[in-house]
């Protein structure tokens, strides 16, 4: 018998294009954990500009696109996992549009019972 690590969900991240500015605004609240997947899904129809300290531009997203961060795989032994850092906030910009802009985390989690071999 073993103890896994499992990957869980955050609560689902969103805001409607129909919200934007041209200036950064906050997807939903900061991360909880240390992701170690994340994903952005563009849902709009206008591109968006991705940061993470909300004056940086960072990452560009087309519309109707979405980009996946799989920072669990991207490690050489012996070292830690990367992950995203727990209490990062992600920001994004773009012109008032239609649709939404979500942001999925997922993180390691240890469960409470064992897995058999």
């Amino acid at each position: 018998m073993y103890q896994s690590t499992v990957v869980t969900y955050e609560a689902l991240k969103s805001i409607d294009s129909a919200s934007f500015t041209g200036s950064y605004q906050a997807i939903g609240t900061a991360t909880s954990h240390e992701a170690r997947i994340f994903k952005i899904v563009n849902n709009s129809n206008v591109g968006v500009t991705i940061s993470i300290d909300g004056s940086t531009d960072m990452d560009y997203i087309p519309a109707s696109t979405f980009v996946l961060y799989d920072l669990g795989t991207n490690r050489g032994n012996p070292t830690a996992s990367l992950v995203l850092q727990r209490g990062t906030q992600f920001y994004i910009k773009g012109a008032g549009g239609t649709g939404l802009v979500y942001a999925i985390v997922m993180y390691g989690n240890t469960p409470t019972q064992t897995i058999p071999l």
